[in-house]
């Protein structure tokens, strides 16, 4: 009984920390090759209606129209770089999970490393200035400090 309680409390877990993917099968290519390369490309595209998940993850129903939409552009023949390209350019780049790096991307991928850079200063000054603690003993303190040490070590 505990076996079996175990391996459905696993299952559980292991079904909860898989993504759930909202690809219908009406939306499902039939050429294996062409529908791997549409879930590639759905992964890295943004649900502008979710904002945080990926076509791919989400049941929008613009995600669904987006879903469509690349799938019919993969079936017409394009590349990845023309199907990313026509989205980009019909949605912006906010429809890009990971954004380029181009000069107007620079505060967006350049920010965290001086966010970080600027901690560490912060925190190297800080220590820096923080008085340290200095361990004066007295001559009574010395004398019973050699005692201890002289017993120890016989």
């Amino acid at each position: 009984m505990r076996k079996r309680l175990a391996l459905l409390a696993l299952a559980g877990i292991l079904l909860a920390g898989s993504p759930a993917l909202a690809v219908e099968p009406d939306e499902v290519l039939a050429d294996p090759a062409l529908e791997a390369r549409a879930r590639d490309l759905s992964a890295e595209l943004r649900c502008m209606v979710c904002q945080n998940q990926s076509i791919d993850d989400s049941s929008a129903p613009l995600a669904k129209d987006l879903r469509i939409l690349l799938r019919e552009r993969i079936s017409a023949g394009d590349t990845d770089e023309q199907v990313m390209t026509f989205l980009v350019a019909r949605y912006g780049d906010f429809i890009l999970l990971r954004p380029r790096f181009a000069p107007y991307t620079l505060v967006l991928w350049l920010t965290p490393v001086l966010m970080l850079a600027l901690g560490a200063y912060a925190a190297f000054a800080v220590l820096r200035r923080r008085p340290r603690a200095e361990a004066a003993l007295t001559e009574a303190e010395r004398q019973r400090l050699d005692r201890l040490l002289k017993e120890d070590t016989q």
